[in-house]
């Protein structure tokens, strides 16, 4: 308890909770974007379930996310799945009045939120794990409060997508920009990357713009089939 009495310990904590703030939004993206398709007592159960296991899963994340990074190909890989993911959610956006709306399962919400989330937060937790210090309590401590912000902004996309439609392709377009991002962070990459430091800047615009052309083409022949 002597820990709790000490300001490193608290100064600590809300470097943590800050970090989760600013590194949570794409989450709640995804997260928004896998149970907005649901009915609304499963999209609660999705929002709740899925921020939690991330959470959790973040937290073991943490003590093997320095020695994945360094496997050569792996964020390649994880950056075309999200890739994959945003085309996905995409695809499934309902065309007009909502009549697709109950398509979806929670179980495959709560599988692509914890896909996307494992690769997404790789990179994430080498930040809040140097904010901790080596202090687990401290860790656990600050990605559990950050549960709460995760779910509030998950239950606040979903509504906006509601309203507004066209923040699903926003959405999606960030899940591509972040698809991007992690495959040129690659360390099989890392030399071209270095020598052409625009691939850094140019390769995220284009996988978003991937990710929007495949989901509307994706959306198109659905529609056309039916």
């Amino acid at each position: 308890m002597e820990l709790l009495q000490t300001p490193d310990f608290w100064i600590g904590l809300l470097k943590i909770i800050w970090i989760n703030i600013i590194l949570s939004g794409d989450n709640a993206v995804v997260i928004a974007l896998a149970a907005r398709s649901l009915p609304p007592a499963q999209q609660k159960k999705a929002v709740l379930f899925g921020s939690g296991a991330a959470v959790a899963l973040r937290i073991g994340l943490t003590v093997v996310a320095v020695r994945l990074l360094e496997i050569s190909f792996l964020q390649i890989v994880g950056g075309a799945l999200l890739l994959y993911i945003g085309v996905q959610l995409l695809s499934e956006q309902d065309g007009g009045e909502g009549e697709a709306k109950h398509h979806g399962s929670l179980m495959s919400a709560v599988r692509t939120i914890l896909i996307a989330d494992l690769v997404m937060s790789l990179d994430n937790v080498i930040a809040v794990a140097a904010a901790a210090k080596g202090s687990m309590l401290l860790l656990v401590l600050g990605l559990a409060i950050s549960i709460p912000l995760v779910v509030f902004g998950s239950t606040l996309m979903i509504r906006l997508m509601e309203r507004y439609p066209f923040i699903v392709t926003l959405g999606a377009a960030l899940i591509g920009w972040v698809g991007g991002e992690t495959m040129v962070s690659d360390t099989a990459v890392a030399e071209l990357v270095h020598g052409q430091p625009w691939l850094h800047q140019v390769t995220p615009v284009l996988t978003a713009a991937l990710v929007m052309g495949l989901g509307r083409w994706r959306q198109y022949r659905f529609r056309s089939a039916e």
